[in-house]
């Protein structure tokens, strides 16, 4: 069924209140999960309230915590999310990433103490808004990639996105992110070969076994490229920077190596970087060399007629077009979950399409 944008808002900040979360972190929270949706990016739009329910229920999420600043350079930040909701946290940083990129032509920010943020295009995005080249990235908490060779999962998808002028690249340093082999389960859809390996190194089709062997450390997903001989090696060693760059670099966990009796808050990094274009070269001369590389490239003559070639951000481009007027597709497994999160913590389940 397809639900109305504000309808799938109202949802969210409607579990967001019932889980005793402040209004105005709420606002922050549901306005990433939103933007996801509406991009087309369904694995980390409202489907992600059954995710944070565990959260929630395992008391590793403090739904109350606020983001504090911990230390801080003319450049640079340190922000601790208090072991809240990544987004807020998320938010603050980039502010800060472009206050500084102004006063010094690049600003960079760390988040630690953190949990899930998102989609880490938003907050590229959110750095591009304001006039900046931006650039995220986060670790996580789900150990679920094999590293080039291995036969068990050590690595998170770890996600990098970058934001200039119509152009947002968002993508996971695996084949695929997690939580789409999460959305292919409950869609009943089969994963396309390369997507999961098991400890063998063979292709894994169904997504509840994909998650079966992740969660039982025998195999998982790839990293991006797939195996050996299609370089997947580049996207492990991607992978691995993200790492350092969004969890040693500010104190995060890396997961593979954290206690999972610990119990507290996931620890997950994250890490952005805010570029002034005028620090360089005339802001305008920068838009303006964007615009006529990404033309070119839009305008390559196309392998089949009628699948133009694209760049980053085209596709989500067309589907927030399309989405902001025939509203959300929500299927009926992720409208189930939402609905039974409701009746257990007691606030209206609202979409009915």
């Amino acid at each position: 069924m397809n639900v109305a944008l504000d309808v799938v808002r109202a949802q969210i900040l409607a579990v967001l209140a019932g889980w005793g979360a402040p209004a105005d972190t709420a606002a922050t929270v549901a306005d990433v999960l939103v933007a996801a949706d509406l991009a087309g990016i369904d694995s980390h739009g409202v489907t992600l309230l059954t995710e944070y329910a565990e959260l929630v229920t395992g008391s590793r999420l403090d739904v109350t915590a606020r983001p504090s600043i911990v230390r801080e350079a003319p450049a640079t930040a340190l922000v601790d999310a208090g072991g809240g909701f990544g987004h807020p946290a998320g938010v603050l940083a980039v502010r800060l990433a472009v206050a500084k990129a102004r006063r010094c032509g690049v600003g960079a920010t760390s988040v630690v103490n953190s949990h899930h943020f998102g989609a880490a295009g938003y907050y590229a995005a959110l750095a591009e808004r304001d006039g900046m080249v931006g650039i995220a990235m986060t670790t996580a908490h789900t150990v679920c990639v094999v590293p080039t060779r291995g036969a068990v999962p050590m690595l998170t998808t770890n996600p990098i996105a970058c934001a200039a002028p119509d152009f947002l690249l968002d993508m996971s340093t695996s084949t695929v992110a997690v939580n789409k082999v999460r959305v292919r389960g409950l869609t009943g859809q089969a994963l396309p070969a390369g997507w999961a390996v098991d400890d063998e190194g063979s292709p894994v089709a169904d997504a509840g076994e994909a998650g079966r062997r992740i969660a039982e450390h025998r195999g998982g997903l790839t990293p991006l490229g797939g195996d050996e001989t299609t370089s997947g090696y580049k996207g492990y060693g991607l992978n691995v920077m993200v790492q350092l760059l969004a969890g040693a670099l500010g104190g995060g966990t890396f997961a593979a190596l954290d206690d999972p009796g610990r119990g507290g808050p996931d620890n997950v990094g994250h890490f952005f970087v805010a570029l002034d274009p005028a620090a360089f070269r005339d802001a305008a001369d920068f838009r303006a060399d964007v615009a006529s590389t990404l033309g070119a490239l839009r305008a390559t003559p196309p392998l089949a007629e009628g699948e133009p070639v694209l760049v980053a951000g085209d596709r989500e481009a067309a589907a927030r077009e399309h989405r902001a007027v025939h509203g959300i597709p929500v299927p009926d497994a992720v409208a189930d979950g939402v609905r039974h999160l409701c009746a257990e913590w007691g606030v209206p389940f609202l979409l009915a399409g």
